[in-house]
C-alpha cells in the first residue's frame, strides 16, 4: 500500500502554524535534536505521539493532509439571527503591510554645495516622497540642466545613495557628483565611465551637445549613485 503521509509537507504545516522558518525551529519546540528531524524526512517517518502532544490544538486531518482548518477549537457565533457551534468557511487575510520606504527630498540650490547638504541634511529638506518598495536612498534632490536629456529633464526628481568609497565606483551608471576646478565648484548628473588618463574618471552625458569630461578623482568632494527618477508631467 503506497505511503500517503508526506513528512515533509507535515513538517511544513507546524512550521507555518507555528511561525517558524527552520527546521531547527521545529526541533526545538519538539525537544528532538535536528538530526532526528532529518531522519524522519529520510524514512517518511513521524513521531505522532510525540507532535499531538505538542500541538494539542492543531486539527489531525489539517496536520496530515493540509485539509480544512488548523485549529479544531471550535467556533461560536452569538449574533441576534444565529447562536451555537459553526464552522468558519471564510477566514479573510489580513493584508501585509506595503514596504513604503520614505525618502526625503532636499534643495541642493540652497546649499553651498553637495557636501554641505550631505552634511546638514534636515536644513535643506523640501518634503517626503512615498513609493512602495523603492529603492533604499539617502535622499533626492531635483535635476538642473539638460546634460542627461531626454533621460533627465530640468525638474525631475532623482534619488541617490551616498558613495563614500569612491574605488566602489560602478561604471556605466549614473551618478551625482561634485568637483572642483580652478577654485569653483560644480554638480554634474553624468554616466561616470573609465577614463584613458591615469587618476581621473570621465563624465559622460546622454545628451551628445555636452562633451565628456576628466576629473580628476582628487577634485571629487562627494558621489551619489542615482537610484531612481521621478518625472514631473506638468510644472503647475
Amino acid at each position: 500500500m503506497e505511503n500517503v503521509i508526506n513528512v515533509k509537507e507535515i513538517l511544513e504545516r507546524i512550521k507555518k502554524f507555528k511561525g517558524f522558518r527552520t527546521q531547527v525551529e521545529v526541533a526545538n519546540f519538539l525537544g528532538i535534536s535536528k538530526g532526528t528531524v532529518s531522519n524522519w524526512l529520510i524514512r517518511n517517518s513521524i513521531d505522532f505521539p510525540l507532535i499531538i502532544a505538542k500541538l494539542p490544538e492543531v486539527d489531525l486531518n489539517w496536520l496530515l493532509t493540509g485539509k480544512g482548518m488548523p485549529c479544531h477549537k471550535p467556533n461560536y457565533c452569538n449574533d441576534r439571527l444565529a447562536s451555537g457551534e459553526v464552522q468558519m468557511l471564510y477566514n479573510p487575510k489580513t493584508p501585509e503591510v506595503v514596504d513604503d520606504r520614505s525618502v526625503t527630498l532636499y534643495d541642493v540650490t540652497a546649499a553651498a554645495n553637495l557636501k554641505t547638504l550631505f552634511a546638514n541634511k534636515n536644513q535643506y529638506a523640501l518634503g517626503k516622497i512615498v513609493i512602495p518598495s523603492i529603492p533604499v536612498c539617502d535622499g533626492a534632490i531635483y535635476v538642473s540642466g539638460d546634460s542627461m536629456y531626454p533621460i533627465l529633464k530640468s525638474g525631475d526628481i532623482i534619488g541617490y545613495k551616498e558613495i563614500f568609497n569612491f574605488s566602489n565606483v560602478i561604471y556605466g551608471e549614473m551618478y551625482i557628483v561634485a568637483f572642483d576646478l580652478d577654485g569653483d565648484e560644480y554638480l554634474a548628473v553624468k554616466y561616470v565611465n573609465r577614463s584613458e588618463i591615469e587618476g581621473c574618471i570621465k563624465l559622460v552625458s546622454y545628451n551628445n551637445h555636452h562633451d565628456p569630461m576628466d576629473i580628476p578623482m582628487d577634485h571629487i568632494s562627494t558621489m551619489a549613485i542615482v537610484k531612481f527618477m521621478i518625472r514631473k508631467n506638468m510644472m503647475m
